[in-house]
């Protein structure tokens, strides 16, 4: 009688069966040459997809190009291209991508500047002032945790104010027509934040103020740097029926 290794041998050479190995390989052998000209990817859809997924492609790369080209040059320091196309970069990037640094010369920012209202309100109780309201705290409960914050709470106030500052003289005396034009802005900005709140009156005249904070020193750093606050105060700004936001669309045209 064959011991059981004997037949395990004889099936294991193809003598009398095809044995465990010999039916894997059988099986692999099929599916493989069921499908000898198998494609994938891109390959395997028909031409007119083929045509339209080489399109995409060629326009997503296309833009990605041009977006790394424009952010390049924006931050650039000047050349000739920013020189004779800076309009075409400035309308690219603003506002969604704009760079608040610089090529080779990073300028981080080195101040808080936070922008601050109060107003003066009448009603049944008389006159009275409100408490200074912090618009940028406000913005900045708006965008913390949020994943999508809209681009009025980050960028509105701040380039409001900028735009202020860069119009105006220290003694806050308008630079033409843009000056009188950013105290207009500022004026609706202050009027649309102050009507989400009741106040329980007529706002009749407004104040805005800004807080301007350095940035403190890391730990690890010996430099001493002032945190204390100083403070630029505008004049108090009477409100006009064209401050209101439900009047503000109708007396820009």
């Amino acid at each position: 009688m064959d011991s059981y290794d004997d037949r395990s041998v004889e099936g294991g050479d193809g003598s009398t069966g095809p044995g465990p190995g010999r039916g894997e390989n059988t099986a692999s052998d099929v599916v493989q040459g069921s499908e000898p000209g198998a494609r994938a990817g891109m390959a395997a859809l028909s031409l007119p997809y083929q045509i339209a997924a080489a399109i995409a492609l060629s326009v997503i790369g296309l833009v990605a190009c041009v977006q790394l080209a424009m952010v390049f040059l924006h931050v650039a320091p000047s050349n000739t291209l920013t020189k004779q196309h800076g309009e075409a970069v400035d309308e690219w990037i603003y506002p969604e991508f704009e760079q608040n640094w610089k090529l080779f010369a990073p300028n981080p920012l080195q101040q808080n500047v936070a922008v601050h209202v109060r107003a003066e309100i009448v009603g049944a109780d008389g006159r009275r002032t409100t408490p200074w309201m912090s618009l940028s705290a406000e913005d900045g409960r708006a965008i913390r945790g949020n994943l999508l914050p809209s681009h009025i709470h980050q960028n509105e106030l701040r380039r409001g104010w900028d735009f202020y500052i860069g119009s105006h003289d220290n003694e806050n005396r308008a630079n033409g027509l843009r000056g009188e034009l950013s105290e207009r802005y500022m004026r609706r900005i202050a009027m649309a934040r102050l009507g989400e709140h009741d106040y329980g009156g007529t706002v009749e005249r407004i104040q805005i103020r800004s807080e301007t904070r350095s940035v403190g020193a890391p730990g690890w750093s010996e430099e001493k740097i002032s945190t204390k606050p100083s403070y630029r105060v505008l004049p108090w700004w009477t409100v006009n029926p064209a401050d209101l936001p439900e009047n503000a669309e109708g007396a820009g045209k």
